[in-house]
C-alpha cells in the first residue's frame, strides 16, 4: 500500500496514527477562537487542524423552497444557507491562521466545496485538500482538486461504494496519486452501533490506498478502535468547550479529550505491533516464574518417588511439567530437600 506525505510526515498503515483535529464551524465567528482551536489542536498532540472553506453563496441557495430546509438532527428548523451562512469561515481569516499555525508547527489544511476555495488555499499554501462526504459526487470538484497535485483525502460518509469507486477513478485520471479515504458515518452525532469499522480494511483492499476513519460518535472509544481496524487517519470534531455552543459544539472533543485521543489512537497503533510469538523483552524477567517440576516433600537416597513428592509449582528452575509422569516412580540418587528444583542427575539411572 502506497504512504502518502502530508507536510513532510508520511502517513500510511506502518506509521503512527495521524490525527486531525477538525475545527469546523467551532470558531463561533471568532477568529481569536480559531487562533485558540490550532493552538490547542497543537498541544494536544494532533499533526493537523482542517478548516472549511466556503461560503453560504458557494454551497447553496438563499432560499426558502421545502428541500432546503433541514428536517429533524441538530439544525432541525434551519434552513441550509442559514446554517452555512451561521457555520462559514471568513475568508480573509484563512491566511492569519495558515500563519500561526507554522508558527506553532502543525499543519494546516481544508475542506473545499468549489474551484474559489481551492484558488484560495493555492494562494495560502495549503498541503493538501479534503473532499467532505456529500462533495465525493462531486467530480468536477475533485479533477480540480487532483490537477494541483497535492494529497487528497475524500471522506466516504453516505456514498455508495460505486459512487467511491467513480470519485478514486477520477481523482487518479486527473494526477491524484496520493490519495486518502476516509470511512465516515454522516450522522450528528453517530450512533457507535452505525460506524461499521470492519468497512475500513475492505476499502484498503478495494482502492489500494491509505485508509482513516472521520468520526462523529460521542467520546474516543470508537477512533481508537479505529486504529486496531487498521485506520492510518483519524479525523474528529474539536471545540475549545461544548458550553460555549455552535453548530458543531454538541459531538466535538474538548481539547483534553482530545488529548486522551490522541494517546490513545497511539498507544493502540503501537500495541498493534506484528505477528510474534517469541519472548519480548518485557517477558524475560517473568519467565522464570513459569511452572516446572519440585521436590515438596523430603526424599531418602533410593526412595521411590511419588506424587506426594513431586509437583508441578512456580518458579520454572525445575524440569518442565511434561516430564511428570516419567519422573514419578524413579527413584532418588541422592537425599533431596524439600524446595530443590528437580534435575535428571537428581535420579538414579534407569537400567
Amino acid at each position: 500500500m502506497k504512504r502518502v506525505t502530508i507536510d513532510g510526515r508520511e502517513i500510511g498503515p506502518d506509521r503512527p496514527p495521524y490525527v486531525i483535529a477538525e475545527m469546523s464551524a467551532n470558531h463561533n465567528g471568532s477568529l481569536d477562537r480559531a487562533l485558540a482551536i490550532v493552538a490547542a489542536a497543537k498541544s494536544a498532540g494532533a499533526d493537523a487542524v482542517k478548516l472549511q472553506t466556503y461560503r453560504a453563496d458557494t454551497i447553496t441557495l438563499d432560499y426558502d423552497g421545502p428541500e432546503f430546509m433541514v428536517r429533524g438532527g441538530l439544525w432541525d428548523g434551519s434552513s441550509l444557507y442559514e446554517l452555512y451562512q451561521k457555520a462559514a469561515m471568513p475568508w480573509e481569516w484563512h491566511e492569519p491562521l495558515f500563519k500561526r499555525a507554522k508558527e506553532l508547527g502543525i499543519t494546516i489544511f481544508s475542506s473545499v466545496f468549489d474551484f474559489t476555495a481551492v484558488d484560495l488555499l493555492e494562494r495560502v499554501g495549503a498541503p493538501a485538500y479534503k473532499v467532505a462526504s456529500l462533495e465525493v459526487c462531486d467530480i468536477p470538484l475533485i479533477q480540480r482538486i487532483a490537477a494541483t497535485g497535492k494529497p487528497m483525502i475524500l471522506s466516504t460518509g453516505a456514498s455508495q461504494l460505486g459512487e467511491i469507486a467513480e470519485a478514486v477513478e477520477a481523482a487518479r485520471a486527473a494526477g491524484g496519486e496520493q490519495l486518502i479515504l476516509l470511512h465516515c458515518t454522516s450522522g450528528y452525532p453517530t450512533p457507535a452501533s452505525d460506524s461499521n469499522l470492519r468497512t475500513i480494511p475492505h476499502l484498503a483492499q478495494m482502492f489500494d490506498v491509505a485508509v482513516g476513519l472521520s468520526d462523529h460518535t460521542m467520546g474516543i472509544a470508537v477512533p481508537v478502535a479505529g486504529v486496531a481496524a487498521g485506520a492510518c487517519v483519524l479525523e474528529k470534531h474539536v471545540t475549545l468547550r461544548r458550553a460555549d455552543g455552535g453548530v458543531d459544539s454538541a459531538f466535538s472533543l474538548e481539547p483534553e479529550e482530545l488529548t486522551a485521543m490522541v494517546e490513545g489512537c497511539r498507544t493502540a497503533w503501537e500495541a498493534m505491533g506484528h505477528v510474534h510469538y517469541g519472548i519480548e523483552a518485557s517477558e524475560e524477567k517473568v519467565r522464570e516464574f513459569r511452572r516446572s517440576l519440585y521436590i515438596v516433600a523430603d526424599v531418602r537416597a533410593g526412595e521411590m518417588l511419588t506424587g506426594q513428592h513431586v509437583r508441578s509449582i512456580r518458579p520454572g528452575l525445575g524440569l518442565a511439567p511434561k516430564y511428570l509422569s516419567k519422573v514419578v516412580g524413579r527413584r532418588a540418587g541422592r537425599d533431596l530437600k524439600r524446595g530443590t528444583p528437580l534435575r535428571w542427575d537428581m535420579l538414579e539411572p534407569v537400567d
